[in-house]
């Protein structure tokens, strides 16, 4: 086995039996039509299992920790939990994407970087664990991933589209339309924390951080609401 692919089992707390599945979770389709020899298959059908096993143990954690909740509202918060930006933000926050086997053409657009290929590569290798440890394997590495943010749904906003949300409040009350600022980036390529500015006319409405551009106008979009909503509900 490869270095790199030891330094992925390191990221995971998991050393594999059959190492192959590891190998198959991270191979992208690009990458077969290019290399010879490879014979571990792309992550697709992986992929395909794991986001059954991520939505079963999504419902558990939630179904554990939120007694009190009906049906609908756990529901909801799963499929926020399971969305594209949020998968995409938790294999960025272990740095999978550099461990990602892609042909030229993905890697020439930055494929690494493309959340429908993170959120699709964490799920494979959900279902990677799941073939090699069992469901306790899976169900450690799925805590790991979303304790903390199933703690604290209330500050969720990846998955919500603030974006959208306050482009409208802002045209409802007749404000400018927000303009979004890049004012800092940081950290390695692997690795990188985008931090956005919203502005309204010349006012600063709301600043928010990510690790990709993305959720970073996501997080800003949805302080800045939080903050005129509250402004406006105080009658200030």
């Amino acid at each position: 086995m490869t270095t790199r692919m030891t330094q992925l089992e390191s990221l995971l707390a998991y050393t594999f039996i059959d190492q192959t599945l590891l190998v198959q979770a991270v191979t992208h389709p690009s990458y077969l039509h290019e290399v010879s020899g490879h014979h571990s298959g792309d992550y697709q059908r992986l992929e395909f299992l794991g986001d059954a096993i991520l939505g079963m143990l999504l419902a558990e954690m939630l179904y554990n920790r939120y007694p009190e909740w009906h049906e609908g509202g756990l529901s909801q918060l799963r499929s926020r939990l399971a969305g594209q930006d949020i998968l995409a933000d938790r294999a960025r926050r272990l740095g999978i994407g550099e461990y990602i086997l892609l042909g030229r053409g993905e890697l020439h657009t930055a494929g690494r970087e493309k959340d429908s290929i993170l959120a699709d590569v964490l799920e494979a290798l959900i279902a990677a664990l799941y073939r090699d440890g069992g469901l306790q394997a899976a169900r450690a590495f799925v805590v790991q991933l979303f304790d903390a943010l199933i703690d604290a749904p209330d500050l969720l906003v990846l998955g919500r589209d603030a974006k959208s949300e306050l482009q409208e409040y802002l045209s409802v009350h007749d404000d400018s339309p927000p303009e979004y600022r890049l004012v800092e980036e940081s950290g390695p390529p692997h690795d990188r924390l985008f931090v956005f500015q919203i502005l309204s006319g010349d006012t600063v409405i709301g600043v928010g951080e990510g690790k990709s551009k993305k959720n970073a106008q996501q997080a800003a979009a949805a302080k800045a609401l939080d903050t005129l909503q509250s402004v406006r509900r105080q009658g200030v």
